[in-house]
């Protein structure tokens, strides 16, 4: 079984969507990648529980990626074995009439996950320089000063958005909050299998919306914004990882495995000692409760 590397992931300077894998082999069938995946999701669990008593960072885990690129599923199997305290997902949908009334990056923001705990979104910040440049007028929505048609959200608008985004991660970032992007690269036939096997199976139906196909037509424009995204936002503390997401096992692996791998280099994170008092009276302790 091949090890996988950070580096054959994370994104480190200019890239072409169309260059990067949608799938590579590990040489391993699906249960020797589970058994590897299982390994890893609990050291990363015992990890988290050591960040925890640390309390001086959290994770952000941002999830992009094409509708049927196996975020539910991948959030469900890496997180599995982590205490339930330690990890919060939030999904983003279209945004509500109170998300609307703040600033586009305000719904995000509340749902930072705290010191010593990790934070899943599953899709992100970014839609908001993805799904809304496909679709440019959804920015209407946002009731923007100086944004009164399509015409206004130009090229300007789009770099100055860029720029919050590269802001925001590095605000974090400086806080104590360690980022990391992954975009799930779909083929655009295994989006279609996907979405065959959504109207095949009577028990996935409830996944399959007619809007999923409108949405495909749009798969050229939707890459470049991506593409676009990724070369623009691909910073040294942030970084973007592109994640091979036809096939869902190696998918799940490599998420976790770059998770851990990573986090472990900071050796900083150890559980606290305790004071010299403390130390000092453990035997006190442990009779005073043995005398009971």
């Amino acid at each position: 079984m091949k090890d996988i590397k950070i580096s054959d992931h994370k994104i480190t300077k200019k890239i072409k969507l169309s260059d990067l894998p949608s799938h590579i082999d590990i040489n391993a069938d699906k249960d020797q990648t589970e058994d590897a995946l299982r390994k890893v999701r609990r050291q990363l669990g015992k990890l988290q529980d050591t960040m925890y008593a640390h309390g001086k960072y959290s994770v952000l885990v941002c999830l992009q990626g094409m509708d049927t690129s196996g975020k539910d599923s991948l959030i469900r199997e890496v997180f599995k074995d982590f205490n339930a305290r330690g990890v919060e997902v939030m999904s983003f949908k279209v945004p509500t009439d109170l998300e609307l009334k703040h600033d586009y990056l305000w719904r995000h923001y509340i749902q930072l996950p705290a010191r010593g705990k990790f934070g899943v979104h599953n899709r992100t910040h970014y839609e908001n320089v993805l799904v809304t440049r496909v679709h440019p007028e959804y920015i209407l929505s946002e009731n923007l000063p100086n944004v009164n048609s399509v015409k206004d959200v130009d090229e300007a608008f789009w770099n100055n958005r860029f720029e919050q985004i590269n802001n925001f991660e590095k605000h974090l970032t400086d806080n104590g909050t360690l980022v990391f992007k992954f975009f799930m690269n779909l083929s655009k036939e295994e989006q279609r299998k996907r979405l065959l096997r959504r109207l095949d199976k009577k028990e996935k139906n409830w996944k399959f919306s007619a809007g999923d196909l409108k949405e495909r037509k749009l798969w050229d424009q939707y890459m470049n914004c991506y593409q676009d995204a990724i070369n623009r936002t691909s910073t040294k503390n942030a970084p973007w990882y592109n994640i091979p997401a036809d096939d869902k096992p190696t998918a799940r692996l490599a998420v976790a495995q770059i998770l851990y791998d990573t986090l472990k280099q900071y050796t900083d994170i150890q559980e606290p000692e305790l004071d010299d008092k403390t130390k000092a009276n453990l035997h006190l302790y442990k009779q005073q409760l043995n005398n009971e």
